[in-house]
């Protein structure tokens, strides 16, 4: 029982705010997304973890996790210099200073991708690779959204959105003595990222649900129709990636797909709350601490007002988590300097009791915090450092 009362025994004496991992919840989610994912391998997305420990304790579980999904380029020599291996860079690259340093890397011996969806991208990425005398492995971006009478379903990420512009860059790309075509990736955002099970929304549920049914098949022709065409170009890639935790169980049946990535299931963030195919466990959060008692069932913390990323709404906001009953009040939500809670439940709380909050997305929350404290089999077992305590910060 992963109550209130068991994580505050295992917290008593550690000063508040702090972050922590339950690596046995870590462990059962982790396992889930094994069995999600068909028997394909599953590279982490290394955004939704942000820990170097973490993610090695993670590819250490089971030898389906192999490689890296890296959201920056900071991040990608950072990993590299602490020993991990096979990065794939999710996004393009193209501050110079970054480039220099990605390339130096790749020239020692680290094994990392670029990701491309345009000439530009491939052409800027060849001047690099010509510069230090390198061979630059490169992976095509291709979109995966999907329209519908004018609704954009999905994001605005790659610039690939036909066979024919998919075709245009990779014989540039081909055609280059630098580059390396090195693999493809079709990331159905829509799916993977969105929601479908939000409670109080029901007309817009069971909307998302079918535009994700008509998607799924549209982005699986797509993505078969692409390899195929790729194969008929005599190019030999090392790996398809496509998939999200929100949309393993059925990406990984498709046989173009060699590779899934996987990120927020490992925590199981707030937003993933809300999937009718799946749940995971709570496996990571925060504690702030009561500080006020300003009215009967009302406790006033310190801090803790971490609002997740993406469009404005409530349910970026973080989630009360233990003890349960707890909730934000909706007039003033999560504070930078104080969150007042109502709480309605049988714990009796006093000034300096912990209320634990669980972020809206998993990484973010190690953007606030220097280190996670790891527990299991009720204690702390090791503290671990996030990419923050590294010194490695978004700026």
């Amino acid at each position: 029982m992963r109550d209130y009362r068991y994580y505050q025994t295992i917290f008593a004496g550690i000063p508040k705010p702090f972050a922590f991992v339950d690596l046995d919840l870590l462990g059962i989610n982790a396992q889930q997304i094994r069995l999600r994912s068909q028997g394909k391998m599953i590279r982490i997305a290394s955004k939704s973890i942000r820990s170097v420990e973490l993610l090695k304790h993670l590819l250490e579980m089971d030898d389906c996790f192999r490689g890296i999904m890296c959201y920056s380029a900071p991040e990608a020599l950072h990993l590299a210099n602490h020993g991990l291996d096979d990065l794939l860079l999710g996004y393009p690259i193209w501050e110079p200073v970054w480039l220099e340093k990605l390339a130096i890397a790749v020239r020692d011996g680290h094994a990392i991708t670029f990701m491309v969806d345009s000439v530009e991208h491939a052409e800027h990425l060849e001047k690099f690779a010509r510069q230090f005398k390198v061979r630059l492995p490169v992976c095509l971006d291709a979109d995966m959204s999907t329209d519908f009478f004018g609704l954009h379903f999905g994001v605005w990420r790659s610039s690939v959105r036909s066979i024919e512009q998919a075709l245009y860059v990779l014989r540039r790309i081909v055609a280059s003595d630098h580059l390396e075509a090195a693999g493809l990736m079709g990331y159905e955002a829509q799916i993977a990222g969105v929601g479908d099970r939000a409670p109080g929304s029901i007309f817009k549920n069971i909307a998302v649900r079918m535009l994700k049914h008509v998607s799924r098949r549209e982005i699986r022709d797509r993505r078969a129709l692409l390899l195929e065409t790729v194969r008929q170009m005599g190019i030999s890639l090392r790996f398809f990636n496509g998939g999200g935790t929100g949309s393993l169980h059925w990406t990984g049946k498709e046989d173009a797909i060699t590779e899934v990535t996987a990120g927020s299931g490992f925590f199981a963030p707030g937003l993933f709350d809300h999937y009718i195919d799946f749940r995971c466990q709570p496996a990571a959060g925060y504690a702030v601490e009561i500080v006020r008692k300003p009215a009967a069932g009302i406790f006033t913390c310190a801090g803790g007002g971490f609002i997740a990323s993406g469009s404005a709404g409530r349910d970026k906001l973080p989630k009360p988590y233990l003890p349960k009953g707890a909730s934000l009040l909706p007039n003033e939500g999560a504070g930078e300097v104080q969150t007042p809670v109502r709480y309605r439940g049988g714990e009796t709380l006093q000034l300096g009791d912990p209320i634990f909050f669980r972020h809206a997305k998993a990484g973010e929350l190690c953007e606030h915090f220097t280190r996670l404290y790891c527990v299991s089999d009720g204690r702390i077992v090791k503290e671990v450092t996030t990419y923050r305590g590294d010194g490695l910060c978004q700026s």
